[in-house]
């Protein structure tokens, strides 16, 4: 996919114009992952992470760049669209998925294009195992990277089938009406009930300085409130904890559930990434265990935190 990708800006809002939040966000996987590659090689520099987070910057390139020319994913029946809604149910439910053309498509491309990525050996040998894998293997390693069930001593082969599964997901999810989506509960995408990955506060024209939980798997942003455990629903007893000198990304602690998820000031940095910066602030996520919580949030590239 062609276009040149520099970091996000806000659109303005208009001075005085006061506009109800639009519930969900839908991705837009055109430019999604490409951003998001930008904003991994950005926090490479000078990182601890560094290696890990260029690789990563890398395979979020190729998931932009083997978009081009996919078929057209299969898409729920409008029967299926409507009872979703009518029982506060995902429409895209993950816990059903089954492989279409465009996800075999693009599992392949991404296969393909991943080996003349840089490397450790170790990555070379999980991308070799994962890309000569069985249809039936391949088909429950899709299911244990949506079911959050990803074997510990097979964590590497998993990043890539994750992938492939991220940008098939992300279009489907933007091909739905953002109107007919509805609240599924508590810490679920109203697309794919999956979990999220972080919430963000963001400065969108009719959103500004509006939280909004993004999903791990498919990308949709879904509005929700403030001061409130994304995970449980919780009001009572959440608190924030930050490394020091970057208030920016915070981990938002719930002790009825004792879990946390990060919550990230894009409001004040729109170049932040929920992906990205989730792995890039991994320090946090050391620190906030250390008091107990565990983590909430669900992110295919940091599994096994």
């Amino acid at each position: 996919m062609s276009g040149s990708v520099g970091a996000p800006r806000h659109e303005p809002v208009p001075i005085g114009q006061i506009a109800e939040p639009p519930f969900v966000r839908l991705p837009d996987p055109t430019t999604l992952f490409a951003l998001r590659a930008h904003r991994f090689h950005s926090l490479a520099t000078e990182h601890q992470l560094g290696p890990y987070l260029n690789f990563l910057g890398q395979l979020s390139g190729i998931q932009h760049n083997l978009q081009d020319g996919l078929p057209e994913p299969d898409m729920p029946a409008d029967a299926v669209l409507v009872r979703a809604r009518e029982h506060a149910m995902p429409p895209l439910d993950r816990t059903r998925f089954t492989a279409d053309e465009a996800y075999d498509t693009t599992l392949a491309r991404l296969f393909a294009q991943s080996k003349d990525m840089e490397m450790p050996d170790a990555a070379r040998a999980a991308l070799e195992r994962a890309a000569t894998a069985s249809e039936g293997q391949r088909a429950a390693m899709a299911s244990a990277v949506l079911s959050d069930r990803v074997p510990v001593e097979a964590l590497a082969d998993h990043i890539y089938v994750a992938a492939a599964l991220q940008v098939h997901f992300a279009r489907m999810a933007a091909r739905l009406e953002p109107k007919k989506l509805v609240p599924v509960g508590d810490g679920a995408c109203p697309c794919c009930g999956g979990p999220p990955v972080a919430s963000l506060v963001v400065g969108w024209e009719g959103a500004h300085n509006t939280r909004y939980c993004v999903c791990s798997l498919c990308a949709t942003s879904w509005n929700y409130v403030r001061i409130k455990c994304t995970l449980c629903g919780e009001t009572g007893g959440i608190g924030y904890q930050h490394v020091e000198h970057d208030k920016q990304i915070r981990a938002e602690t719930c002790d009825k559930c004792h879990g946390y998820v990060k919550i990230m000031q894009q409001v004040a940095n729109p170049a932040l990434d929920p992906v990205a910066d989730d792995v890039a602030s991994l320090a946090l996520d050391l620190l906030v265990r250390e008091g107990g919580y565990r983590r909430g949030a669900v992110n295919a590239f940091m599994l096994g935190y």
